[in-house]
């Protein structure tokens, strides 16, 4: 039992450390820092585990295998660097659908995507 309350821990911290949505992989290279013997298959029941809590939702990106960060952030979008394929949060939300829907269209949310290249790849 302490085993798995140490590598969900370590999921967790993984999480609220690198500040950005995460891939199953960069989760247990940055979980493996704490806990050494992690395997691929705990961090994905842990993921499931972590969105059925709440704790995480996850991120859909074009093209992309889902990315997952804390729940509970308010309405942002996200920027793909297609050199390193890492995912970061854009804050807010600038785009008001209102006044360029055609007539009759309601919009009922919305999602972007930036891609391009992050500073360390730029």
């Amino acid at each position: 039992m302490e085993r798995s309350t140490r590598q969900r821990r370590a999921i967790r911290e993984a999480f609220l450390e690198a500040g950005r949505p995460l891939s199953p992989q960069e989760v247990l290279e940055l979980a493996r820092k704490k806990v050494p013997s992690l395997g691929l298959a705990t961090v994905y029941r842990t993921l499931k585990g972590l969105v059925e809590e709440g704790f995480l939702t996850p991120v859909a990106l074009p093209g992309e295998p889902s990315r997952y960060e804390p729940a509970g952030r308010e309405h942002h979008h996200h920027f793909l660097c297609r050199l390193c394929g890492r995912v970061f949060e854009l804050s807010g939300c600038d785009l008001a659908l209102e006044g360029h829907l055609p007539p009759g269209f309601q919009a009922e949310g919305h999602e972007v995507t930036v891609f391009g290249r992050c500073p360390e790849c730029a």
